[in-house]
C-alpha cells in the first residue's frame, strides 16, 4: 500500500467539500487524484459513471486511468461499469458527448492542427482566410499558406475567450462563419468546435431543444463527480464546460501548478485557478509541496525561479525536496560557450561521459548504467536553435529522436524520402534520387533500386487513365518501400539503426495521411505537385512546434524536445541549452498578430497572447523540474547580434548556491553496464486496434509503435454511415422511440459521408446505403423494439500501462429472452470469420466487465445484400482463450516482444502492410 504525506491525505480524503489541489512539480498529483477517485468509488450509491476526470493530454490519461484502475482492483474488487467512468481530454470528452447524445454529428470526424491548417489553405477564399480583414496597411487581408495558422488562432479566439462582440469587425465574425460553414460541409470538428458545441447544449434551454435536453438529463442524472487536472492551463471555454458540469450539484476538484501556466498564447488563465477561491464558496485548498521527483539542489533552483514570479501573480506556496535523488557538487552546472558549435560539442562529450554512470529510479531501487534515453535536450524553440546539436549528433553516431514531427525534414532519411516524390513530379533525375538514398544510407541491396524506381515511374505516370483514387500517396510510398525490401533489419548501419529509421519514416507515413486527408481528390499531377510544394515550403514550419507524437515507440536515444512538450515528462539528466536574451525568454515577435483582426481591447489581459516574461519564467521553471539528477545549463551567442547576450535566466542561476560554473574535477562514478529504463507505454486502443495484436503483433508494431498508415480507400465512410443510421435507430428504441423504413432516406442523408469517393461512386453508396437500411427495417424491424443498449462504452484492462476501450454496436434481448452481442458488418468492414468471433468474444469479456452479466449469444448482422450473418452461442471456452490471449498480447506489449508470425499466411496476405515486414511467399 501507498503510504502518503499528510497533505496528500487531506486531499485524497476531501470528497465532499469544492477541493483545488496546488500541486508543485513532482508532488505526486497523479498518484493522488488516483487514489482519491478510487476512495470515491467506495462510497455509497457511486458508480463509475458519476466520475469524470479532466487531463491535459491522452498519455496522461492513459497513466491516470491506469493507476485508478489498479487502486480500485486492490481497494474492492472487480467493479462492474468501469469503462463508464470517463477518464480524458475535454476535448475527447465533448466528442464523445456529442456523438453519443447528438445524431446530427454521428459522421464528424476531427481535425488535427495540422489538418485543420491544410484544410484552410486548400479552401482558403471558402473557409474566411483570404477575405479575413487586418488593420495593417501593407497586409489589409491575410494571405494564403503565409497566415493559415493565425488565422486559426483567431478563429479560436473568438469561440474559446472572452471577446466584446462589438469592437471585433463584422466582417471578422463572417470569416468566422465561412470557416464554421466549411466545418459543418466537410463534417469535421477543429479542437475548439468540440467544446464549443458541447458548451452551447449546455447552455441551451433545455425546454427548447432535444438535444440540449438529453445533454442536461445525462448531466443532472449522471455526473457526481468532477477533476480537472491542469487547471492551470484551461482557458475561458473551458472554464464554461466545467461549469455546465457542476450546475446540478457535481462535486468539483480542480488540480494545477499556477507556476506552471505555460500555455497562455493558446488562451489558458493563469487567473483562473489563482482567483479559484474567490469564485467558489467553500474551497479546501491544500498544497502538495513535496517534489519527490528531483534531487534538493534541482528543487531549490525551481523555487527561486518561480520566487522571480510576481506575487501578486502566483499563489504562495512553499517547495521542499523529499530528496528521493541525491545532489551533489557538480550535478547541476551552467556554462558558457564561446559559439553554438562548441556548445553542442559539449553536450556530446557530457553524455558520453555520463552514459554508464549509476543511476537509481527510486531510493532502495538496483542502480542501473545510465543510457542514451536517459538524456533530454530542451530548447524554447527546437526549431531555431537545434540545429548544431542536431549535426554534431549525425557526425558521432549518436542515436536521437526529435519529439513530434519537429525538424523531421532536416533528417538525411526524411531529404531522400521526400526526394522521392520530387523524382515524380521531375523535379530531380533518377541520380540525384539514388544519391540522396546512397547518402542517407537507406539502400540495403544496391541490386533492387532499379525495381524500387520503377513503382516511382509507373506511379508518375498520371496519364494512364485510371480514376483519381488510384494514384495514392500512401500506396507509392508503401510500394516502394517494399520494393526496396527496407526492412527494421536490413536497414544498414549499426544494431539499432533500424529502430530509429523506422520511427521516422512511421513519422513521414502520418505526414502523408494528414496531406492526403485534404487533397486525396485532387487531379494526380496536381495532387503531387502540391504535394512536393507542402513538403518543400509548408510542412517544416507546420509541424515545427507541433505536439503531436505519431506512435508510442522509446527507442533508446537522446530526446530533443521543446519545453511545452516536456511538460509532465521527467529524465535523469537534462540540458537546456542555448539561454540567450530574446530567445529564453522569448523576445515578443514582429509582424501581423491577433491584434491586427481583434483589437487588443476587445479580449481581457491580451498580453497573455503576446507572452510575458513571467510566462517566460514558469516555461523556464517547467524545464528545470524536469531534471531528475543531472541539469546542465548552457550559454552561448546566437548566430546574429539579437541573441548575442547571456539570458537572464541563465544569470540568475549562476547565482544560485546549487550551481556550479565549471565541471567538477573529482571523477565520475565508475560506469555500469547501460540499461534504458523500459516504461510500460501508458496506452489505450481499441477493441478494433486489438486484432492487430492478435493477428501479428508486428503489424500491431508498424501501426502503433511507428506510427504506419494504411493507404486511404475511396469508400471509406460507407459501413460507418451505415453503423451510425443503425446507431440512431436503436438509441431512439432505447428511449422509447421505434422507427420504420419510411426515414430510411432521412437516415443516409445525415449520417452517410465518403469523402474519399469520386461522383459515380458516392452516388453508388448512397443508394446501397438506403437499400441496406430499408432491408435491416425489414429483416430485423420487429427486433427493434427488445434493443438493450446502443453503443455500449466498453473496457477490457489488458495489462499494466494498458487498455482497451471499445463499443458495441448492439445488445438486444432474443424473443428467446437470451442476450445477444451484436456486430454489423458491411463490405468495407467485412473480415475473416475467425477474426469476427474472438472480436465478438473480446466484447463478450468487455461486456461482463461493465455489467457484471453474461451473454448468451454473439451475432453478425451483415448488412449487404447477399452477406451472410451468423449466430453462435458464447463459449466458455473461448471465452477462457481470449482472456489468456488478452493477457498474453498485453505482456508481449508491455515487454516490447512485438514479433513477426512465423511464415507467411493469410493474415499476410491480407495486410496493407506486409511489404515493409516481410518477403511475399506462396500461401
Amino acid at each position: 500500500m501507498t503510504s502518503y504525506t499528510p497533505s496528500q491525505q487531506e486531499a485524497i480524503g476531501c470528497l465532499d467539500e469544492t477541493l483545488q489541489i496546488i500541486a508543485c512539480a513532482g508532488s505526486g498529483k497523479t498518484q493522488v487524484i488516483s487514489q482519491r477517485i478510487a476512495n470515491i468509488l467506495g462510497e455509497p450509491g457511486v458508480e463509475p459513471r458519476n466520475i469524470i476526470a479532466f487531463t491535459f493530454t491522452e498519455k496522461a490519461a492513459a497513466e491516470l486511468k491506469d493507476r485508478v484502475l489498479r487502486l480500485v482492483e486492490e481497494q474492492h474488487g472487480e467493479v462492474v461499469g468501469m469503462a463508464e467512468m470517463y477518464i480524458g481530454t475535454m476535448h475527447g470528452y465533448c466528442l464523445d458527448l456529442l456523438q453519443r447524445l447528438v445524431p446530427d454529428t454521428f459522421k464528424f470526424s476531427v481535425l488535427t492542427e495540422i489538418t485543420a491548417r491544410l484544410l484552410v489553405d486548400r479552401n482558403s477564399k471558402k473557409s474566411g482566410l483570404t477575405t479575413c480583414p487586418t488593420s495593417s496597411a501593407k497586409t489589409p487581408t491575410l494571405r494564403r499558406f503565409i497566415h493559415s495558422r493565425l488565422y486559426l488562432q483567431i478563429a479560436s479566439i473568438l469561440r474559446e475567450d472572452i471577446v466584446d462582440e462589438d469592437l471585433v469587425d463584422q466582417r471578422v465574425w463572417e470569416c468566422l462563419d465561412s470557416y464554421l460553414r466549411l466545418l459543418v460541409e466537410k463534417a469535421e470538428f477543429d479542437f475548439t468546435e468540440m467544446i464549443n458545441l458541447a458548451v452551447s447544449f449546455l447552455e441551451a434551454d433545455p425546454d427548447e431543444d432535444e438535444d440540449a435536453r438529453t445533454i442536461h438529463d445525462h448531466v443532472q442524472n449522471d455526473i457526481k463527480y468532477v477533476v480537472v487536472d491542469e487547471y492551470q492551463d484551461v482557458n475561458a471555454l473551458q472554464e464554461r464546460l466545467v461549469v455546465g458540469l457542476v450546475k446540478y450539484g457535481a462535486n468539483l476538484c480542480v488540480v494545477g501548478d499556477d507556476d506552471q501556466t505555460i500555455y497562455q498564447w493558446r488562451g489558458s488563465q493563469v487567473a483562473n485557478i489563482i482567483s479559484f477561491t474567490e469564485r467558489h464558496e467553500g474551497v479546501r485548498q491544500v498544497t502538495l509541496a513535496e517534489n519527490f521527483r528531483s534531487s534538493k539542489g534541482i528543487v531549490e533552483l525551481g523555487r527561486s525561479v518561480a520566487e522571480r514570479i510576481s506575487p501578486s501573480d502566483r499563489l504562495a506556496k512553499t517547495m521542499a525536496s523529499a530528496q528521493t535523488q541525491p545532489w551533489d557538487r557538480g550535478d547541476i552546472l551552467a556554462l558558457t560557450f564561446d559559439d553554438e558549435n562548441a556548445e553542442a560539442s559539449w553536450i556530446c562529450d557530457r553524455i558520453g561521459d555520463v552514459r554508464g554512470v549509476p543511476f537509481s529510479d527510486a531510493p532502495g531501487s538496483v542502480a542501473r548504467g545510465l543510457s542514451w534515453s536517459d538524456f533530454a535536450v530542451l530548447f524554447r524553440s527546437v526549431a531555431k536553435d537545434a540545429g548544431p546539436l542536431v549535426e554534431e549528433l549525425q557526425r558521432r553516431g549518436i542515436p536521437y529522436i526529435v519529439k513530434g514531427l519537429n525538424r523531421l525534414f532536416d533528417s538525411p532519411e526524411i531529404i531522400a524520402v521526400v526526394g522521392l516524390f520530387r523524382f515524380m513530379t521531375r523535379e530531380i533525375n533518377a541520380d540525384t534520387l539514388s544519391q540522396l538514398w546512397v547518402d542517407a544510407d537507406l539502400v540495403p541491396d544496391v541490386q533492387l533500386w532499379p525495381g524500387a524506381v520503377a513503382i516511382l515511374e509507373e506511379g508518375r505516370n498520371f496519364d494512364r487513365g485510371d480514376r483519381w483514387g488510384v494514384y495514392n500517396i500512401q500506396r507509392v510510398y508503401l510500394d516502394f518501400l517494399a520494393a526496396l525490401e527496407l526492412r527494421e533489419e536490413s536497414v544498414p548501419g549499426l544494431p539499432g539503426r533500424g529502430e530509429l529509421v523506422f520511427y521516422q519514416l512511421g513519422k513521414f507515413s502520418q505526414v502523408i495521411s494528414d496531406f492526403e486527408q485534404i487533397y486525396f481528390n485532387s487531379a494526380p499531377a496536381q495532387k503531387y505537385e502540391s504535394f512536393v510544394a507542402w513538403l518543400t515550403h509548408q510542412a517544416p514550419d507546420y509541424y515545427a512546434e507541433s505536439d503531436a507524437d505519431v506512435g508510442y515507440a522509446s527507442p533508446d536515444a537522446v530526446t530533443l524536445s521543446t519545453v511545452h512538450q516536456a511538460k509532465g515528462m521527467q529524465w535523469p539528466a537534462v540540458f537546456v541549452p542555448c539561454l540567450r536574451r530574446n530567445r529564453f525568454p522569448s523576445k515578443r515577435q514582429g509582424g501581423l498578430s491577433v491584434f491586427h483582426v481583434i483589437p487588443e481591447n476587445a479580449v481581457t489581459d491580451a498580453d497573455r497572447y503576446r507572452g510575458t516574461v513571467e510566462d517566460e519564467t514558469r516555461l523556464f521553471y517547467v524545464a528545470i523540474t524536469r531534471a531528475q539528477k543531472y541539469l546542465w545549463l548552457s550559454y552561448s551567442p546566437g548566430p546574429n547580434q539579437l541573441y548575442k547576450n547571456r539570458s537572464e535566466f541563465f544569470d540568475h542561476c549562476t547565482g544560485q548556491t546549487w550551481v556550479s560554473t565549471r565541471p567538477s574535477t573529482k571523477p565520475l562514478p565508475n560506469r555500469i553496464e547501460q540499461q534504458p529504463r523500459h516504461d510500460v507505454p501508458e496506452v489505450t486502443f481499441s477493441f478494433s486496434e486489438l486484432k492487430y495484436l492478435f493477428e501479428c503483433p508486428y503489424s500491431f508494431k508498424l501501426r502503433f509503435l511507428y506510427g504506419f498508415n494504411p493507404p486511404l480507400h475511396e469508400a471509406l465512410g460507407y459501413g460507418k454511415g451505415l453503423h451510425d443510421a443503425l446507431s440512431e435507430v436503436h438509441k431512439k428504441a432505447v428511449a422509447g422511440e421505434i422507427l420504420d423504413e419510411s426515414v430510411a432516406q432521412d437516415l443516409v442523408d445525415r449520417h452517410l459521408f465518403t469523402p474519399f469517393a469520386y461522383p459515380e461512386l458516392r452516388e453508388t453508396l448512397h443508394r446501397s446505403a438506403v437499400a441496406a437500411i430499408k432491408r435491416y427495417f425489414a429483416t430485423h424491424g420487429d427486433d427493434i423494439p427488445r434493443t438493450v443498449h446502443s453503443e455500449k462504452q466498453i473496457q477490457v484492462h489488458v495489462a499494466p500501462g494498458i487498455t482497451v476501450d471499445g463499443r458495441i454496436d448492439l445488445i438486444r434481448r432474443l424473443d428467446t429472452d437470451e442476450l445477444s452481442i451484436v456486430d454489423f458488418k458491411s463490405t468495407d468492414r467485412a473480415q475473416p470469420e475467425e477474426v469476427t468471433r474472438d472480436q465478438l468474444h473480446v466484447y463478450a469479456v468487455g461486456y461482463e466487465e461493465l455489467t457484471g452479466e453474461n451473454a448468451d449469444l454473439i451475432e453478425v448482422l451483415n448488412l449487404d445484400e447477399a452477406g451472410k450473418s451468423t449466430r453462435e452461442e458464447v463459449e466458455s471456452g473461448l471465452l477462457t482463450d481470449v482472456r489468456e490471449r488478452i493477457r498474453e498480447a498485453g505482456g508481449s506489449l508491455r515487454d516490447n516482444q512485438l514479433n513477426r508470425l512465423a511464415s507467411w499466411c493469410m493474415q499476410c496476405e491480407r495486410c496493407d502492410l506486409a511489404g515493409i515486414c516481410r518477403d511475399r511467399a506462396n500461401v
